[in-house]
């Protein structure tokens, strides 16, 4: 999937925008596949680094809420360089599925999968462009739908929630993981830190970034849904038995719903 460039010569989050309400944008998708294709050859060593090796962890906790089996069909949406996606192969799926509409992340997805070794139960992982708004997908036709770290970037994240429904097969699970605001204050004001002063430093001088990405990613997770209000949105797309999941002292939460 390919999109116009951003309307502006300038980077794709200016100071400007960042200042507004980035999810309010009506040109934010084109924006965030600008920003992501800037930061894709050095995006996986920035999670690592800046999550201190967390975001892995993460990600399996994702799978295991899944509650997958070798006959589980699955949907990676917004699959970045793959990591969810080689996660769930881990676990012994039957298929994995993994989505982006940024072509330098598939590109590194693909590279990544192609020099795995898999053990026998382990399926090849397959990787599509597409938008997680107008999957091209049929109806029913996967176990379990993730979504890691990707959600608050879709230009509408509740045709986003629909879609996913519309794929999963009765008794399916839809499993959001996503950044969030610590309860605590003490721990919410030392992760402000860090993640609005701190990591947009560090992370664009390892990435050589100009498209502003990493200031726009800490202001996306402030301006976006609650998890409280993602579940909201998780059972007006039509989930049931929605449930939250705190990691890490409330820096990242899972959100899964079931069909």
């Amino acid at each position: 999937m390919t999109a116009e460039p951003p309307p502006t010569t300038g980077p794709a989050w200016s100071n400007e925008l960042l200042a507004a309400d980035v999810h309010a944008q009506s040109d934010k998708a084109v924006r965030v596949q600008a920003m992501f294709g800037a930061i894709a050859p050095r995006y996986d060593i920035n999670n690592r680094l800046h999550s201190f090796g967390l975001d892995q962890r993460w990600r399996r906790a994702a799978v295991r809420l899944a509650a997958v089996d070798a006959t589980s069909d699955v949907v990676d949406i917004a699959c970045g360089t793959g990591d969810l996606s080689e996660a769930f192969a881990a676990a012994g799926v039957r298929s994995v599925l993994g989505v982006d509409f940024t072509p330098q992340m598939l590109d590194i997805a693909r590279a990544k999968a192609s020099g795995r070794r898999r053990r026998a139960n382990q399926p090849t992982i397959r990787y599509e462009a597409g938008d997680a708004t107008k999957l091209t997908l049929a109806d029913q036709s996967a176990d379990v739908v993730s979504i890691a770290f990707g959600i608050r970037n879709v230009g509408d994240a509740g045709q986003a929630l629909r879609e996913c429904r519309r794929i999963l097969r009765p008794g399916g699970r839809l499993v959001i993981l996503e950044f969030s605001e610590p309860r605590n204050a003490l721990i919410r004001a030392a992760n402000h830190l860090y993640t609005r002063q701190i990591m947009p430093w560090t992370a664009t001088l390892i990435s050589g970034d100009r498209s502003g990405a990493y200031r726009y990613l800490p202001r996306s997770v402030a301006t976006f849904l609650t998890p409280e209000a993602l579940a909201a949105e998780l059972r007006r797309a039509g989930f049931s038995a929605v449930s939250s999941h705190v990691l890490t002292l409330g820096v990242c939460t899972i959100t899964v719903g079931r069909v």
